[in-house]
């Protein structure tokens, strides 16, 4: 059966795993760059640099409205930040785990984004009132993808485009020895560092459930989506999807 959002350990429906999610994510905030920089060797830096350019038109203009939806401590947030002209409209970074924004908008403040504590299924803001969404390993925490993305859908502008960052499980060789490091030791680093089993051994678990790029594209088309992509980096370890509301 596809799936249909996060299901953290211990949860048994939609409301709870958002709040498992929520809590995780506020247990760990003050050991998340440490580790996401550690363990990634620094490559999620070039993810978000490289996601950012592809929206760089969008980014230019000074009057687009802009969302960093799932914004964790604020680093897609910094990408995005760097095509944005001085004078710009500033960007909305918005996230529901509070320990994590919080962290965020102290490397934000002041450089032209605004932070914003809201659920990504829920969120406060008019239809149609954004030109660009993005998110950067968040959506997959996500309790419902189909609702996340109808979210997305009605916050966006008719031509708003949608970028999703996030990881995926490559094939082949690399993708075996990747599963090893990803299944094996990254846990073991994590709940050294971290102190706590769960959020590390979540991880693969989330990435391993999350709907592979021929899925997850079907899945952007059937809610109303077009133009949608797929972008592998770095061997596929992770990827951005794109796409647009129709005018």
């Amino acid at each position: 059966m596809p799936a249909t959002g996060a299901k953290p350990a211990g949860a048994i429906d939609e409301a709870s795993a958002a709040q498992s999610v929520q809590q995780m994510f506020n247990t760990i905030a003050p050991r998340y760059d440490l580790l996401n920089h550690l363990l990634s060797a620094n490559i999620d830096r070039l993810w978000w640099n490289r996601t950012a350019r592809r929206f760089r038109a969008t980014l230019a203009r000074p009057d687009a409205a802009i969302l960093d939806i799932c914004c964790g401590t604020g680093d897609m947030t910094l990408a995005l930040l760097r095509h944005r002209p001085a004078s710009a409209r500033p960007i909305l970074a918005a996230d529901f785990a509070h320990a994590m924004l919080s962290r965020g908008a102290q490397k934000f403040a002041h450089r032209g984004a605004v932070a914003l504590e809201a659920d990504a299924l829920h969120l406060p803001l008019r239809s149609a009132s954004l030109d660009l969404i993005v998110t950067a390993f968040g959506f997959r925490n996500l309790a419902n993808y189909e609702a996340g993305l109808r979210e997305f859908h009605r916050v966006l502008k008719p031509g708003g485009q949608l970028g999703i960052l996030d990881f995926s499980e490559p094939g082949g060789l690399i993708g075996k020895a990747y599963a090893v490091y990803f299944r094996r030791v990254l846990p073991a680093i994590g709940r050294l560092i971290c102190g706590a089993e769960g959020p590390y051994a979540y991880l693969p678990s989330s990435v391993g459930s999350f709907p592979p790029p021929p899925q997850m594209l079907h899945l952007m088309q059937s809610v109303g989506y077009a133009q949608c992509e797929w972008q592998p980096y770095t061997f596929g370890i992770a990827g951005l999807y794109s796409a647009q509301r129709p005018e």
